[in-house]
C-alpha cells in the first residue's frame, strides 16, 4: 500500500469528494472529530456541496448536505474564503492541469497555509503531489486505516462503516478495505 498508515497530518485543506466520503458514515466522521482531526473548505468548495445546481441528483446528497450545513454550524469543519493571491495561484494551476475549481482552489489554500491538502480524486493527489509533496497529500481510507491504527476505530467498525458509505452511493470501499488490511499487517509486524 501506497500510504503510511501510522501518520496523519490533523489539519487539512479538504475538497469536496472527500467531504462526502469522511461524513457519509457517522462513525468514521465521530472518530475523525475526536481525534482531533481539522478540515478546512474553501468557498469554491462550500459552493459545489451545497449550491451548485445537479442534472444526477441523488436523494442520499440531501443527508450530506444536511450534515455539512450542521458541521459547518458547529464549526467542526471551517470555510475559508480565498484572497487575491489565492485566486492568482488557481489561474496559474487551471492553466497547467484539468482540475475543478473547488481542487484546485484547496489546493492553493493548502499550499498558502502550509496545510495539507485532502482529496480522494486521483488526478488532484497526483497533480498535489507535485505542488505540495506527497507527505501532504491524505486521502479518506488514509484515515480510516490512522483511526484504526491509534485506536479512535475498532477492528469490528468497517462493517458499518462500509454500510454507511455504500448507502450514500460512496465508492471507497475496496480501499477502506485495503487500509484495514493495511493496519493489521502493521499491527502484526509491530507485535
Amino acid at each position: 500500500m501506497e500510504i503510511d498508515i501510522t501518520t496523519l497530518e490533523k489539519i487539512n485543506v479538504i475538497d469536496s469528494c472527500s467531504i462526502w466520503n469522511i461524513i457519509s458514515s457517522g462513525i468514521l466522521l465521530s472518530a475523525s472529530l475526536n481525534s482531533k482531526c481539522c478540515f478546512s473548505i474553501t468557498k469554491f468548495v462550500e459552493y459545489e456541496c451545497l449550491f451548485k445546481k445537479r442534472s444526477d441528483f441523488k436523494v442520499s446528497e440531501v443527508e450530506l448536505k444536511n450534515k455539512l450545513k450542521a458541521l459547518l454550524t458547529k464549526q467542526s469543519f471551517n470555510s475559508y474564503p480565498l484572497n487575491i493571491s489565492d485566486l492568482q495561484e488557481i489561474e496559474l494551476l487551471r492553466n497547467r492541469k484539468n482540475l475543478g475549481l473547488g481542487e484546485l482552489s484547496s489546493i492553493a489554500f493548502a499550499k498558502r497555509t502550509s496545510q495539507s491538502f485532502f482529496t480522494d480524486d486521483q488526478g488532484a493527489r497526483k497533480f498535489a503531489k507535485e505542488v505540495l509533496g506527497s507527505s501532504k497529500v491524505q486521502t479518506t481510507p488514509h484515515l480510516y486505516g490512522w483511526l484504526l491504527f491509534n485506536q479512535y476505530l475498532n477492528e469490528s467498525d468497517l462493517k458499518q462503516i462500509l454500510i454507511e458509505h455504500n448507502l450514500n452511493n460512496r465508492p471507497l470501499e475496496k480501499y477502506f478495505r485495503e487500509a484495514h488490511q493495511e493496519c493489521l499487517r502493521i499491527k502484526l509486524i509491530l507485535r
